[in-house]
């Protein structure tokens, strides 16, 4: 990353690389029901994907946003961003659109193979996150750019948490321990990375499987350090027909209360 003039020195501060963000979009999102993949079910009337992209470009200091399509879906990924530009807030991201893989790891390996070279902070944010507040995306880059390597925003939790012996055909399932809650997290997106420690970590991860849901433990696998940064409420993942419901809820509120 940049290195700070010395002292003496009058040039103007280079300033630093953009932040790229990586948005895998290829999904089903199966939980919410038949119909349109997760990522383009409407949100007050707008599709979700097009909310996610909305709050990455809102945090100032994102320059590039690559919508990781569905393979067969990327010209209409492209037509549907392009009927929703970005709002005007003072400065301008572009957003790129590519066609996705087979699992969600293989999506953001697609995505990251598009990046710049100049890029040297890469955002992983969740399209079915669409109301992440751009103070929480800022706070992530600003911890990146501060010297982690790997940042996740999270939430304390508020429920008790039991570990099972999974039985997976619905009978009663044995509990085997009861973690402490105050030593755990509930992880949210945008997950922020030093560019070539995601490009590495991406490289070393499963080939096979369903491969990694969270960028963060494919860093871990590394042995390289995590840090978490606090992430907001309204980050929360729409994932079942509550979840869309209370964004709808959260949504409203912020129209009516800011103009959203």
């Amino acid at each position: 990353m940049s290195e700070p003039l010395s002292d003496g020195d009058d040039r103007p501060a280079p300033r630093p690389a953009r932040t790229a963000v990586v948005i895998p979009a290829a999904g089903r999102g199966v939980r919410l029901g038949p119909g349109a993949p997760k990522a383009l079910r409407a949100l007050g009337g707008t599709p979700m994907l097009v909310h996610a992209v909305r709050a990455m470009a809102r945090a100032r200091d994102v320059g590039l946003i690559v919508v990781v399509a569905p393979p067969e879906g990327a010209t209409d990924v492209r037509h549907l961003l392009d009927a929703h530009p970005l709002p005007s807030t003072g400065h301008t991201a572009d957003v790129v659109v590519v066609p996705g893989g087979a699992t969600r790891q293989d999506s953001v390996r697609l995505g990251l193979a598009v990046l710049p070279e100049e890029i040297e902070v890469v955002l992983v944010h969740d399209a079915a996150r669409p109301l992440v507040p751009a103070e929480t995306v800022d706070a992530v880059i600003a911890a990146v750019r501060a010297g982690a390597p790997a940042v996740v925003p999270a939430v304390p939790l508020t429920d008790t948490v039991k570990q099972v012996d999974p039985r997976g055909d619905g009978t009663p399932e044995p509990v085997t321990g009861t973690p402490e809650r105050a030593l755990l997290r509930a992880v949210q997106t945008p997950q922020g990375f030093d560019r070539a420690l995601l490009a590495e970590a991406h490289a070393a991860g499963p080939a096979e499987g369903e491969g990694a849901t969270d960028d963060a433990g494919l860093v871990e696998r590394l042995g390289r350090p995590v840090v978490v940064v606090p992430g907001h409420e309204e980050a929360f993942k729409v994932t079942r027909p509550l979840d869309l419901l209370l964004a709808e809820a959260v949504l409203t509120r912020r129209r009516a209360k800011d103009g959203f």
